[in-house]
């Protein structure tokens, strides 16, 4: 016992000096933690998390053709558009915005982009920027749980197959999409008066009076309506949505079992002498599909490899794919060496309660700033202790809750944008803007979603 928890303060330690330094540092110091456990204490490595990246690279090499090939503009214009056409809901509307945006790309850092924009029609409205921004700097990632490509939704339908779950990805973003969104929409809500009124803020009035900082507030105007968007920048976004199509094709015929996967012999034989035959399984279907569409925006709508390598999306979705293989193959090893003790000490909890593995999923979140790599360290673990299928996808949402430390890069450039400065991270670090907003967001959604489980499964 006294091994278990010193090699737990190990694991716990690599991941909370990662997280002060951040971005690839995440992954890399997870390596220390790592090599610690097994040249150190001999635990037996566990299993690097190889379908979580590969799913991760082709959706983010996606992406990237698509912010290169000036698509990713065209559908912030659209957004944005909508945003100025109702300035007075922009509390309720940025949200959504980003939301869906993650939705379709599969990453939330297309937040960056839009978020200049959420500030700057807040405040030429005089509504206070916090109110938006903070609930839509959340809604970018909580999107990802509900994204048919992302890495979090397609490791949850396939370590769920792994344990007799059989669910489509289409089927899990049934029950997340209309989850999630209500938790939104509480948060919204909550945030629709939070704060004082710009015209009642003493501190932002004290910084109206300053010539200069009045000058940076109001002088500029942060906008893409007149950006001119080519042919070639529409033409990835139909390509884009094509292969988000053939994704969704693919889930819809096998939840009808009209399964038109092609099918491929494992090299196995069955009991009566005859070869196994499996569908080709979905993770590799996204793979290949993003990795084509890529081509098809490189060939047909003139999107540099250049310029969405040096993209802020592409480059972020690497750091992911490090920071994932980190600490996802740590976690991993720690687990499964210690699993049979896990199993006696947490089995009765969860077997009484277990929605309390929800706890478990955010304070994991907490510490590793990766929806993705939560599902592929903890979810085996859930299975492991009995807990019912149905019962972790209504769960599901609760695997984000790194807004609790103020790190995360879409936070961080969220306090940068506001020009206000009513955006703020808090003296007393958790006392920030995304904390209230991240809270009801996570605990509404699981109370949803455990209730459309309970319905429908």
């Amino acid at each position: 016992m006294f091994l278990m928890i010193l090699e737990l303060l190990i694991v716990l330690g690599a991941l909370y000096v990662g997280s002060r330094y951040g971005s690839l540092a995440l992954g890399a110091i997870s390596g220390i933690g790592l090599a610690i456990l097994v040249f150190g204490f001999h635990l037996k490595p566990g299993t690097p998390p190889t379908d979580v990246i590969y799913i991760i690279i082709a959706a983010v090499t996606c992406a990237g053709m698509l912010q290169a090939a000036g698509g990713m503009d065209w559908m912030i214009q659209i957004a944005e558009k909508m945003l100025r056409k109702h300035p007075n809901n922009i509390t309720f509307l940025a949200p959504i915005c980003t939301f869906f945006l993650t939705v379709f790309v599969g990453t939330g850092h297309v937040v960056y982009t839009l978020m200049p924009i959420i500030c700057d029609i807040a405040l030429k409205k005089g509504i206070r920027p916090e109110r938006p921004c903070g609930v839509a700097s959340v809604a970018s990632q909580v999107g990802i749980t509900c994204s048919p490509i992302a890495a979090a939704v397609v490791s949850f339908t396939t370590i769920s197959a792994a344990n007799g779950f059989d669910i489509s990805n289409l089927q899990v973003i049934a029950i997340t999409i209309p989850a999630c969104l209500c938790g939104l929409m509480a948060a919204a809500a909550a945030s629709y008066k939070r704060g004082l009124d710009l015209d009642k803020d003493p501190e932002f009035q004290a910084r109206c009076q300053d010539p200069e900082l009045y000058q940076y507030m109001y002088g500029n105007s942060a906008t893409l309506l007149d950006k001119e968007i080519t042919p070639e920048a529409k033409r990835s976004v139909y390509i884009f949505l094509l292969a988000l199509g053939v994704i969704v094709l693919f889930s819809i015929c096998q939840i009808l079992d009209v399964d038109i996967r092609p099918n491929f012999e494992t090299g196995k034989t069955l009991a009566d002498g005859t070869a196994e035959v499996k569908p080709l399984k979905m993770n590799l279907i996204i793979q290949i599909v993003m990795i084509a569409a890529a081509a098809f925006m490189i060939l047909f709508a003139k999107a540099k490899p250049k310029k969405a390598v040096a993209g802020a999306v592409w480059q972020s979705g690497m750091v992911a794919v490090v920071a994932i293989y980190g600490i996802a193959w740590l976690a991993d090893t720690y687990f499964s060496n210690y699993m049979t003790e896990m199993q006696t000490g947490l089995k009765d909890i969860v077997a009484e309660y277990p929605w309390a593995i929800a706890f478990a999923f955010f304070a994991v979140s907490v510490l590793i700033n990766s929806q993705g790599a939560v599902v592929v360290a903890m979810l085996p673990l859930a299975y492991s202790l009995g807990i019912a299928g149905p019962v972790l996808l209504g769960l599901l949402p609760s695997v984000y809750g790194y807004f609790f430390i103020p790190n995360y890069p879409s936070d961080i450039a969220t306090v940068n944008f506001d020009r206000s400065g009513t955006t703020v991270i808090g003296k007393y670090l958790l006392n920030h803007s995304f904390m209230m907003p991240g809270l009801i967001s996570v605990i509404v959604s699981c109370l949803v979603g455990y209730g459309l489980v309970s319905i429908f499964y």
